[in-house]
């Protein structure tokens, strides 16, 4: 994205855009002491002359000369700058310490935090993975320090749920690490005091250590839980040195390691914060929101459920369409809009996912800065190949790829019981179909009073007041939002989808974020 034109909001003189974390002006001429903070509780400490105008390039060549990591890899990882509230990949050209003192700006503009909270927050700056590395690229790296890095960084995303993935995922996860940590020699005993000097949660996510239930079921269970833990680890950690042997390289480990993690469709994604609806329980109940990760990556988009660690949603680029809406009032919010392929009673209709985030702008833009890139990279792939396909097989190719492929029907979602793939059913979707005759027809029932403004019912009043609300939100999606986002194509809701050839023009900055 070095091209792009990407302009952050001015820095401003309001009380919010001051830093007292960030060196003043006159002093920035002088050496400067700046920590440059990687996975795995360690940083690189650097001290640099003219920090007020280095550059992320500038910070690059100083880092790797620090870790002792080629040139050739320069492009594995990026600067982020990040904080509880805000993760953000930075370009080359980009200037840290500029970008820093705009912080609470982007903050009061992509997040939903408090004025308190974002007076508190402070950024700081991360040497980590790039979003735009492919993972096809990643498994050809023979350096040791380099996997080391991607390493600790796929192993925090483990341990914190950020990637969820299954028993056997974490368990063989979790074996690797300790083989890795602690070597390949290791008897049951020993295994087991290692495993209860460091905690189980060293090496198995957070939520699989503490369980599920109330305090006193969490207490009743915990012996018994965490024996049946480390017996699995110990078996998986058990099949590792048999197959690894005594004294493997460590680079086989970590190959390993990275390989299983590239099993899961999310690894390498730029996350995001949002909310979606809960499915109303009662015709009087009203929905409620839930917290979710998005997760961003080369391959598609991730729905990813904040307290259950599991995908509600996944689809790749070439299985959806795409849209964000800004706030018509005030109190709505910012909203991206997921169009996808499903079905109602084994009728075939498009399903509509609502997820609000005032950060719905930026993954817009960031869905389709993706979807160009990898159109871009494919275009490049069948162009090299073009003169090793003969001319019988080129229309079975056309053929596979018009029902696969982009222009075609988007492929549907198989649904199973994995944390990994799609909850579709659980899902508070809008379904509809197109009749053919350029009319779209709602085919999900929809309670008004999900739509209805956020207020209790305490009177007859209240209730109608919310049915006309309803009344009127029908209105206005049936009789005028289908019409003015003319769609590109008769079955899609939306102008922008991952079929098309060419793209309007992005309105927001073009921010790699995460």
């Amino acid at each position: 994205m070095e091209g792009d034109e990407c302009s952050f909001p001015p820095d401003s003189s309001d009380d919010h855009s001051l830093r007292g974390s960030v060196a003043s002006s006159a002093t920035l001429s002088r050496a400067q002491d700046v920590l440059i903070y990687l996975f795995g509780d360690s940083a690189v400490h650097l001290t640099l002359e003219g920090l007020g105008t280095v550059t992320v390039q500038e910070l690059g060549r100083n880092v790797r000369e620090a870790l002792h990591t080629p040139e050739s890899v320069q492009d594995v990882f990026a600067f982020w700058l990040c904080s509880p509230l805000l993760e953000l990949q930075l370009k080359t050209r980009h200037q840290p310490y500029k970008l820093c003192r705009q912080w609470h700006d982007l903050l009061y503009r992509f997040t939903e935090a408090s004025e308190e909270d974002i007076s508190q927050d402070e950024p700081c700056l991360q040497y980590r993975r790039s979003v735009f590395y492919p993972k096809s690229k990643e498994l050809q790296i023979q350096e040791e320090g380099v996997l080391r890095l991607l390493y600790e960084e796929a192993r925090s995303n483990i341990l914190t749920g950020r990637y969820p993935c299954d028993p056997e995922h974490w368990t063989s996860l979790g074996a690797l690490s300790i083989a890795l940590d602690e070597g390949t020699s290791l008897d049951s005993q020993q295994f087991t005091t290692t495993i209860r000097e460091k905690k189980l949660s060293s090496y198995l996510p957070a939520h699989v250590t503490m369980g599920s239930g109330g305090l006193f079921s969490t207490l009743r269970g915990k012996s018994s839980r965490q024996v049946g833990l480390e017996q699995n680890l110990f078996k998986e950690y058990s099949k590792i040195c048999t197959s690894a042997g005594s004294s493997p390289e460590p680079t086989q480990l970590l190959h390993q390691y990275l390989n299983t993690c590239h099993t899961l469709p999310y690894y390498g994604c730029a996350f995001f914060f949002g909310e979606i609806d809960k499915p109303a329980q009662g015709i009087l109940q009203r929905g409620k929101r839930k917290a979710v990760n998005i997760g961003i990556c080369l391959e598609g988009v991730y729905v990813m459920d904040v307290k259950e660690k599991h995908v509600l949603l996944g689809l790749r680029f070439s299985e959806l369409s795409w849209d964000h809406s800004y706030p018509e009032e005030e109190g709505d919010s910012h909203i991206l809009w997921l169009e996808f392929d499903g079905d109602e009673d084994g009728t075939p209709v498009n399903k509509l996912l609502k997820i609000y985030s005032k950060q719905a702008e930026l993954m817009s833009g960031f869905i389709e800065f993706c979807v160009e890139l990898k159109s871009a990279s494919e275009g490049a792939a069948a162009a090299e190949m073009d003169g090793e396909v003969s001319l019988s097989q080129q229309p079975g190719g056309q053929e596979e790829r018009s029902k696969n492929g982009r222009g075609g029907r988007r492929g549907m979602l198989h649904r199973q019981g994995s944390v990994v793939c799609s909850r579709v059913q659980s899902l508070n979707t809008i379904s509809y179909v197109d009749d053919g005759e350029g009319q779209t027809c709602l085919t999900a029932p929809l309670s008004f009073l999900e739509v209805a403004p956020s207020v209790p019912f305490h009177s007859v009043r209240d209730f109608f007041s919310a049915f006309v609300h309803f009344c009127v939100f029908c209105f206005v999606f049936l009789g005028k939002e289908i019409k003015r986002l003319k769609p590109k194509r008769a079955a899609s809701f939306f102008a922008r989808q991952a079929s098309a050839v060419s793209y309007s023009a992005v309105q927001t900055e073009s921010l790699e974020q995460g």
